[in-house]
């Protein structure tokens, strides 16, 4: 196999067109076509079920992928290491992280690793929570913030607890609540809801929390990221909980935070990587000064 051979494989995979994935490569779409065909007449067998134009992965063909995705990562992984090596100060951090921390949590981490390392490069992506956990495992990112912590990491997965931070009610302003220093979580009992949907953690520990309280949520809205919540509380559409974070500096006017003081209602987030794969000597320093900094603030609230 040729290196070409898995470029131009995992191009067409990646966009189930070969003409597509010409244009991307910037080469004609008969070299394309003739690696794919020689790479096949190798392994001795069809990695590709063609339909007209476009073209899907075997069965066969989807593990090979998952494969080659993984060495390609690798590869470029050794690259970086090798450039980073002298100088991991000057290097790459390629992190991923979930939505709810990109209005704070996120900047304010960065811009404070860049007063010590102004030279070092970031690659973000924000991502729901399963695709943070598999794609750390599948390579497409070398650390990733979550929150909460994945559970049953199976041992491809290692990490650590940065800190713990609670879930407070979000309610409109007028809300007969509103006035209140702190509230019981059955007060809202009778409230309408506006929840994640379905294919985020956060959803479930909301619902799992009113349960335990006694009560089912009414659902009322969805939204598919925490600033949409946001939005359908302030525009008097429902009640939402809320991680305290993703509200400072950030609270909507016509809306009210309030403690739930009846739940310990809190979600753990840390800091995720591969157990498989080492971090670049950037993304290791990255990493210790993660851990250096919340062990500092830790301290300082206890």
């Amino acid at each position: 196999m040729e290196f070409r051979q898995i470029q131009y494989f995992l191009e067409v995979a990646k966009r189930e067109h070969v003409t597509e994935a010409a244009n991307a490569l910037h080469v004609a779409q008969s070299s394309v076509s003739r690696q794919i065909f020689n790479l096949e007449e190798e392994l001795g067998i069809e990695l590709f079920i063609r339909e007209g134009r476009n073209v899907k992965l075997t069965t066969i063909g989807k593990i090979f992928y998952d494969r080659m995705h993984l060495v390609m990562n690798m590869m470029d992984e050794a690259k970086r290491e090798v450039k980073e090596y002298l100088s991991p100060d000057k290097g790459t951090v390629r992190i991923a992280f979930p939505m709810s921390m990109a209005a704070h949590t996120i900047p304010t981490i960065i811009h404070s690793f860049r007063m010590r390392y102004p030279e070092v490069k970031f690659q973000m992506i924000s991502a729901a929570h399963k695709d943070l956990v598999k794609g750390v495992q599948k390579g497409d990112y070398n650390l990733a913030m979550v929150a909460p912590m994945p559970k049953n990491r199976g041992g491809k997965i290692k990490g650590t607890a940065l800190f713990v931070e609670k879930i407070v009610a979000l309610l409109p302003s007028h809300h007969p609540l509103a006035e209140r220093d702190s509230i019981m979580l059955r007060e809202l009992m009778d409230d309408s809801f506006v929840v994640l949907s379905e294919s985020f953690v956060f959803r479930d520990q909301v619902i799992q929390a009113c349960n335990n309280a006694g009560f089912s949520p009414k659902i009322a809205f969805e939204g598919e990221d925490i600033h949409a919540l946001k939005g359908l509380v302030s525009a008097s559409l429902g009640v939402a909980l809320i991680p305290e974070m993703t509200l400072i500096d950030n609270t909507p006017r016509p809306t009210v935070m309030i403690p739930i003081s009846d739940a310990n209602l809190t979600r753990t987030v840390g800091v995720i990587y591969s157990n498989e794969r080492k971090l670049s000597p950037t993304e290791e320093v990255f990493y210790q000064f993660l851990l250096e900094t919340f062990e500092r603030l830790n301290d300082f609230k206890n």
